[in-house]
């Protein structure tokens, strides 16, 4: 079983910045698709971003433009400016073969951004 950890997590303004960190193998770093989803209570979990195995991005419309994906050998992170009210959520890291199917998640760590 693959160990995803994320950290980084916390309170902030609105229109505040925060950075989240995956810290994963290095071979699930370099070999997998690494993202990031987000669910609130009572809601469906989010796919926020992702990056393949070759540093392809992808985002949701809700933060394209405001969150930014990377990752190197030690992990994936997850710079994300401009938070809203309705950034505020669980942030679980993810890890897959292919960046449609992730088959490890972290044990997620809780953003809030207050108003």
């Amino acid at each position: 079983q693959e160990q995803l950890v994320e950290s980084g997590g916390g309170s902030v303004e609105a229109g505040g910045s925060l950075r989240l960190s995956c810290a994963a193998s290095r071979y699930i770093a370099l070999r997998y698709c690494m993202g990031w989803f987000r669910q609130v209570p009572g809601k469906e979990r989010e796919k926020v971003a992702t990056i393949s195995d070759i540093g392809k991005t992808t985002y949701s419309d809700s933060v394209k433009g405001k969150f930014t994906i990377s990752k190197d050998n030690r992990g994936t992170t997850l710079q994300m400016t401009s938070l809203k009210p309705e950034d505020t959520a669980t942030y679980f890291c993810a890890a897959g073969h292919s960046c449609l199917a992730f088959g490890y998640f972290g044990q997620g760590t809780q953003v809030t951004v207050s108003s």
